[in-house]
C-alpha cells in the first residue's frame, strides 16, 4: 500500500535510457493512468478488478510505444500467450461495470478504513483515502480515487489474526482480490510467504498484518462484520 511517484520515476527512467513498467492492478484505469504520467508500459492482472467477478485468470500489457508494442506482439504470438475466447469475453463483460464497481469499492474501502482506524484493537491502518495516510499528497496528485484495498495490523500476531479471520462472516479467507465479494488474507503466510522474513519485515509485513479486499456489499454490513470479529473471544 505504498505509492511510487510515477511521474518522478518515469523521468529518472527516461534519463537513464530505461523504460518504466507500472503494475496498475490495484488502482485500475478508473483511478490512475500511468501512461499519462510518463510510464512506458502498464500491466494488469485482469483476474482482479478488470474481470471483477473472480471467475477468470488473465493479464494485460498496455503501451503507447509502437516499437515496443510490435516486440511484445511478436513475443506473444510466438509464445502463445493469448487468452481463450471465453476468458476474453469475461473480462470484456467486467469492463462494462468497472467504473461503477470501482466507485463502490472506494466508498466501502473508505468506510471500512475509517472504522478500523478508530478501533482500539487495530494498529497501523493503511489506506490512501485516510487523512493519516503518509503519502496522501502524492495519492491526490496521481490518483482520482483511493481504491478498495485496506491493510491493517493486529498486535497479537498470528494467534489474533487466526481468531479474527475465523470470526468473520462476510469476508471470505482467500488470496485473490478485486472481485465483487470482500476477501481477507494474511500476507505473511499467503501472498508473501515465499519472501524471506527479513525482506517481509522491511516491506512492513508483520505476523499481524491483514489485507482486506473490500467488496461492493453494503458498507454497514461489512463494518458490522469486522466489529463483531474484533470483539470475538480471543481479542483481549
Amino acid at each position: 500500500m505504498r505509492l511510487a511517484d510515477i511521474a518522478a520515476v518515469a523521468d529518472e527512467a527516461r534519463a537513464a535510457g530505461a523504460r518504466l513498467v507500472v503494475d496498475n492492478t490495484f488502482a485500475t484505469p478508473v483511478f490512475q493512468q500511468p501512461l499519462a504520467l510518463g510510464a512506458h508500459v502498464v500491466v494488469h492482472s485482469t483476474t482482479k478488478y478488470l474481470g471483477g467477478h473472480s471467475d477468470v485468470i488473465g493479464g494485460a500489457v498496455i503501451t503507447d510505444d509502437d516499437e515496443l508494442h510490435e516486440r511484445l506482439k511478436a513475443y506473444q504470438n510466438s509464445a502463445g500467450a493469448v487468452p481463450g475466447a471465453f476468458d476474453a469475453w469475461l473480462v470484456l463483460r467486467g469492463l462494462k461495470t468497472l467504473t461503477v464497481r470501482m466507485q463502490r469499492h472506494a466508498e466501502n474501502g473508505a468506510r471500512v478504513a475509517a472504522f478500523l482506524a478508530q478501533h482500539p484493537r487495530v494498529h497501523d491502518v493503511v489506506y490512501p483515502g485516510l487523512p493519516t495516510y503518509p503519502q496522501r499528497d502524492l495519492a491526490g496528485r496521481q490518483m482520482s480515487g483511493p481504491g478498495g484495498m485496506v491493510t491493517l495490523a493486529l498486535p497479537g500476531g498470528h494467534r489474533e489474526v487466526d481468531d479474527f479471520v475465523r470470526a468473520l462472516r462476510l469476508f471470505s479467507f482467500a488470496e485473490s482480490l478485486g472481485g465483487v465479494e470482500s476477501l481477507v488474507c494474511h500476507p505473511e503466510t499467503m501472498t508473501h510467504a515465499a519472501i524471506p522474513a527479513e525482506e517481509r519485515r522491511r516491506r512492513g509485513i508483520t505476523p499481524g498484518t491483514v489485507r482486506l479486499s473490500v467488496g461492493i456489499e453494503d458498507a454497514e454490513d461489512l463494518v458490522a462484520d469486522l466489529e463483531q470479529a474484533l470483539e470475538a473471544p480471543g481479542h483481549g
